[in-house]
């Protein structure tokens, strides 16, 4: 059994996320697994390392597949990119162990937030970037950051509807950039809970604003109370940037 390993781009703001949807194909998954079956002759299922959400973008996605078929590197790669839509590209495809397993042999992750921090907008990055006309406090917003640092139970920063599985992650880093016009923040952990991402740089953004401190994230973390964070932050400037193993 030969195991393809694929490293994927795409600009989600089209999809409906990555995961496949049981009444739709318009996912990122989908269209890989239609292309793929096209090219083996039979279903394929990949494995996704990140269940990016509908509207969010990667720079590095990564997923597995396999098949019977004997079928080069290349072959694979340049089958996919014919095939597939304009917005989403395979830019590396590696024979791997039978073992690798996209998602379970993660070790961490690293998901990239942009915001567009100026009065105007910006035209060309209106799709690919969160407009905040006021200005933000990044020095308050630092400042926070570090509360978000470690282990924590992140309920309160996510929209996850189930309960079962643990909602405790660890967050490695968060930093944030200033950089013509932009604010770059980066949060590396070593998994993130559904729209978790989008929440805490929501929060971030109202810390910026003065509208919460920075010394409440604590409480807010320990509350549990999804009511006590932030806004969600726009789907359109969170990037899935980099995954570790």
């Amino acid at each position: 059994m030969n195991n393809y390993k694929m490293t994927i781009q795409y600009d989600g703001g089209r999809y409906k996320g990555w995961q496949r949807l049981g009444n739709s194909d318009n996912t990122i998954q989908g269209k890989i697994e239609n292309v793929l079956t096209e090219l083996v002759g039979e279903n394929v299922e990949i494995i996704g390392c990140s269940r990016t959400d509908a509207g969010v973008h990667a720079l590095a996605q990564i997923a597995n597949f396999k098949t019977d078929k004997n079928l080069t590197e290349s072959e694979v790669m340049n089958y996919l990119n014919r095939y597939l839509p304009q917005d989403i590209s395979v830019v590396e495809v590696t024979l791997v162990p039978e073992r690798f397993h996209a998602r379970y042999n993660a070790k961490d992750k690293t998901y990239l937030y942009k915001i567009w921090n100026e009065q105007y907008t910006h035209p060309f990055m209106r799709k690919y970037s969160m407009h905040v006309e006021q200005e933000l406090d990044i020095a308050r917003m630092r400042r926070a950051c570090q509360y978000f640092i470690g282990k924590h139970d992140f309920t309160a920063f996510s929209n996850a509807k189930s309960k079962k599985k643990s909602m405790v992650r660890e967050i490695y880093s968060i930093n944030i950039e200033e950089t013509d016009g932009f604010i770059q923040i980066r949060v590396r952990g070593d998994g993130f809970l559904y729209n978790m991402v989008r929440k805490i740089v929501g929060t971030l953004i109202e810390v910026g604003l003065g509208e919460i401190d920075a010394e409440n994230i604590p409480s807010i973390l320990d509350s549990k109370e999804r009511i006590q964070t932030g806004r969600m932050a726009d789907a359109a400037g969170l990037y899935l940037e980099k995954i570790d193993f």
